[in-house]
């Protein structure tokens, strides 16, 4: 998938109602896991974040 220009993934686990993520800008790749039964929560949940990282990023260049 991609937002902003960020290609991610969302997998379900083995857990029922936990996902990995993962997302990489630039040579940073960021990963992790979120709980929740529903699958577009868990997708939103990481634009959240990948809107987060960017703005951090801006920040620093700024």
């Amino acid at each position: 998938m991609n937002h902003r220009g960020v290609e991610f993934t969302v997998a379900k686990t083995a857990i029922p109602g936990i996902w990995q993520w993962q997302f990489r800008i630039g040579e940073q790749v960021k990963s992790g896991k979120t709980e929740t039964k529903i699958d577009l929560l868990a997708i939103r949940r990481v634009q959240l974040r990948i809107d987060r990282e960017l703005k951090a990023i801006g920040r620093k260049t700024a």
